[in-house]
């Protein structure tokens, strides 16, 4: 357990575009996001939210600086402490998709919107994942 945001960050070169990443998550305690996923999209990074702002927010932040609790990606969705989750996410040119448990939780169509990190996460560049 870190203080605050903690996690593991890939340093290798990663694609930007046309890629898709499967992992297992769950949430062992806390309140807050267990699996923030940051990702490049283009040259430009984004982070999948599972389970933030309170232990029930799924979206993408930022889209055009706003968070993943106060965009048209944010969805709810309740998360029990010691379960697994399946979490994919797919890349492509324009869109973002992911999906928890087979369910698709965002399908953001990017077209000309700008994409950004919070400063907590701007460590897990280029492809990371952190929990807080």
């Amino acid at each position: 357990m870190g203080d605050g945001c903690t996690g593991i960050t890939y340093l290798n070169e990663f694609p930007e575009n046309n890629y898709r990443v499967t992992l297992d998550a769950k949430r062992i305690s806390g309140n807050d996001f267990f699996c923030g996923m940051t990702f490049p999209v283009g040259k430009d990074p984004c982070t999948l939210i599972v389970g933030g702002w309170g232990g029930t927010v799924v979206g993408l932040s930022s889209i055009d600086r706003m968070d993943a609790s106060e965009n048209e990606t944010t969805k709810l969705m309740q998360f029990e402490k010691d379960h697994w989750y399946r979490i994919c996410l797919m890349v492509r040119e324009d869109t973002i998709r992911a999906w928890i448990d087979d369910q698709l939780m965002v399908d953001f169509v990017r077209s000309g919107r700008s994409l950004s990190v919070r400063p907590e996460v701007e460590l897990s560049r280029p492809f990371g994942i952190a929990s807080w």
